[in-house]
């Protein structure tokens, strides 16, 4: 199943273009040879801007079906930035009011992005993290019950089986099957979770790469330092072969270089997760690796990492 349209068909509203994003294969960077190959599952080009777009309408549309969501509710959750601009993007589509708990500190595109959505912002403790903003959006959830609807991304499991129905048949049929790693950030996990369900299923010699970064205090917006954070509930690492650790530094070069090489503009988790396809590459003889990319780089210019 794949969510959606060609982008040259009419619809009659903006969810309908969520998924079926392109694949796009690095050909400058880093030289690869003829054996080896990255690809990059271009996340950016769903309607709100990324990835979080999937799930976010599987939720959604999961409480719709549940009789948990009705009109006379509002859909709320806690954020960093991706997940709340597709609860807003897609809140306004079907009618429903939104706000998002997210630490006090997120960037200036976000915040102007959310308002102008017509969202609702609160905001909870910069020192506390995506952690504070998840424990006071559970506090909400328990004082209101009649109010919220909270769709709560970490321990929701139509997360990853927005991964599973959607990111991961079309990566298969987009590689024909001849990926054979998988490599995505962690943050709730849906991602990694779903897709890698999915792909496994189809070959279970596929490869399965989380990336999280390389230490607690980091600069890798949406990406979780797992030992140091709420370990989501969606999340099992036993699922996983390989745990990768990704430097912000190393991290923020390597966006720099798809930009200038690729003429792709993405984001932090992009940048680690092609880093850790690279180091992967050192290891292997040959490879088709897929990574998935959530975001693009246009949501990161205030933190002043281009220049």
């Amino acid at each position: 199943m794949s969510l959606g349209l060609n982008p040259l068909h009419r619809t009659d509203s903006i969810i309908d273009l969520i998924g079926n994003t392109p694949l796009i294969q690095l050909n400058k960077f880093a030289g690869l040879s003829t054996d080896k190959s990255i690809f990059v599952k271009a996340e950016w080009f769903n309607p709100g801007g990324s990835i979080k777009d999937r799930a976010a309408l599987f939720m959604i549309n999961d409480g719709i079906r549940s009789g948990r969501l009705t009109k006379e509710k509002t859909i709320m959750d806690s954020s960093s930035g991706n997940t709340a601009i597709a609860y807003a993007m897609i809140g306004s589509a079907l009618g429903f009011k939104v706000e998002l708990v997210t630490p006090e500190n997120i960037n200036i595109e976000r915040k102007k992005t959310l308002e102008a959505y017509g969202a609702k912002i609160i905001y909870s403790s910069p020192l506390e993290g995506s952690d504070g903003a998840i424990l006071e959006a559970r506090k909400l959830a328990k004082e209101f019950p009649d109010r919220y609807f909270m769709p709560d991304q970490y321990n929701n499991t139509a997360n990853p089986l927005a991964h599973y129905t959607t990111t991961g048949p079309e990566i298969w049929e987009q590689t024909k099957g001849k990926i054979t790693h998988l490599i995505s950030g962690i943050g709730t996990s849906g991602t990694v979770m779903g897709t890698g369900r999915y792909l496994k299923s189809m070959n279970k010699e596929i490869k399965i790469v989380g990336v999280q970064p390389d230490e607690p205090l980091h600069g890798l917006e949406g990406l979780k330092h797992i030992p140091s954070s709420i370990i989501p509930g969606i999340y099992n690492e036993q699922e996983l072969d390989i745990l990768y650790n990704a430097n912000t530094e190393e991290s923020y070069l390597i966006m720099e270089k798809l930009m200038q090489l690729e003429g792709m503009f993405v984001g932090h988790s992009g940048g680690a997760v092609v880093l850790s396809a690279l180091e992967i590459l050192k290891e292997t003889d040959a490879a088709n690796i897929v990574c998935v990319v959530p975001d693009g780089g246009y949501r990161y210019l205030s933190g002043g990492v281009w220049w």
